[in-house]
Formats: structure tokens, sequence, C-alpha cells
């Protein structure tokens, strides 16, 4: 099946899925699976603020290795404690309580530096864009945290690759099982208008689908 048809099925049967999930937004996740809050489907106004783009940006790191509930967990905790995010309240906040508050998300040592480091960096943007070549140059951000960065964070029009497309595209024998996380998003922004509220929605789709299709093999895609 083409990408676009793929796109335009999974649209059809899940809807709009409002990514990314951020506090203090309402909305309820759509397919009621996984976290339930935050979601803003056919909205794509956000991020609204400083205070949501660092949500995004921090998210998209303590997603590593982890589920987003756990995510999410420590986000709360976050916020709760250190209120409207911003560089210098992350900066100033003490390194062992931040440890303690995003502890949910695992590896909260590494996860630690890696914040940091981050928001060092996000700090001499001066507001602008990064490019991906400098968020990659950042330590502990790889090509899909730089990807959904600049994807939910800034609006930018990259397709974000994970584990969940690389299974549902091998599954029906559109990339080799082993496909660079390069050529897997060449693919992609080749065969779809680079539209970031379509790559948005085409990325939360494949996550959604795969959570019930491709947990485990043999692969059971009863809708594709």
């Amino acid at each position: 099946m083409r990408l676009q048809k793929l796109y335009e099925k999974l649209l059809e049967s899940y809807g709009p899925q409002g990514w990314w999930p951020l506090t203090g937004v309402t909305g309820m996740q759509p397919t009621k699976t996984g976290s339930l809050h935050g979601y803003h489907p056919n909205d794509y106004s956000y991020p609204k603020n400083e205070s949501q783009r660092l949500e995004i940006c921090i998210g998209a790191i303590l997603s590593q290795n982890t589920t987003w509930v756990n995510v999410e967990k420590a986000i709360t905790e976050l916020i709760l404690i250190v209120g409207e995010l911003n560089v210098f309240k992350m900066l100033s906040f003490d390194v062992e309580e931040l440890k303690k508050t995003i502890k949910p998300a695992g590896y909260y040592n590494q996860k630690t530096t890696y914040v940091l480091e981050f928001i060092r960096f996000y700090g001499g943007l001066d507001g602008r864009i990064p490019t991906r070549e400098e968020l990659l140059s950042v330590k502990g951000i790889g090509k899909e945290t730089a990807d959904s960065i600049l994807l939910y964070g800034y609006s930018q029009p990259v397709f974000v690759v994970d584990a969940y497309a690389k299974r549902i595209l091998s599954g029906h024998g559109l990339i080799d099982e082993n496909a660079s996380y390069d050529e897997v998003q060449k693919l992609f922004q080749d065969a779809i208008k680079k539209d970031y509220k379509v790559y948005q929605e085409f990325h939360a789709l494949l996550v959604e689908h795969a959570k019930r299709y491709y947990s485990k093999k043999p692969y059971n895609d009863i809708l594709i």
C-alpha cells in the first residue's frame, strides 16, 4: 500500500490524533489508548508559548527508551514544582531535585544531563528555530528526538521515524527491516507533501496503529 493511501486509511480509521499532548490542555486522547490527557485534535496552533515549546522539547528527550505514561508523570511533577517552564527556572533548579522529579521517565541521571544541555542550547537560540544539525550537536539528542522537536516544537515539516513506523512499513514489504533512519525518512518525505500538520498526524497515527497490531510478532494487521 502506498504511503498516501496508508495515511488516508489510518486517518479514516482513527481520526485526528492531536499530538503533542501537553499539560494544561484539556483535550482527551481520541482513541482512548495509553495516556489520555493533553491532546488537541484538529488544533495545530500549539505550542502557543515558550513554556509549551520547552515542555515538548523536554518531553521528546525524556521519552527516549520509555513509555509516554512515564514521561507524563515526570513532566507533570516538574511543572508542579517549577511552574511555567523557562530557561532561567530550569537552569536554577537544583540538579538533584531535577533528577528526583524526572525519575519516572527512567535513566534519570543521564536524562538530567541531556535536559540541562538542551536548556543551555535553547537559551542561546534567542528565539530562532534551530537547525537539525544544531540539535544533533547537543549531547543526548539523536535523529528521532531532533526531528520530534522540530516537528512538534517548531512546526517544521520534518518526518519523525520511530520503531513503530519501521515495523508497519517492513511488515507490508515497503522497506527492509534493516533500513536506516535516513532511508525511511526520505521515503516518507518523498511520498507525502511537506506539510507539518500531515506529518504530525501521520506519525501519531502510525504509533496508534502499531500499538494495536505490531506490539509483538507475528504481526496481526487486520486494518491494512
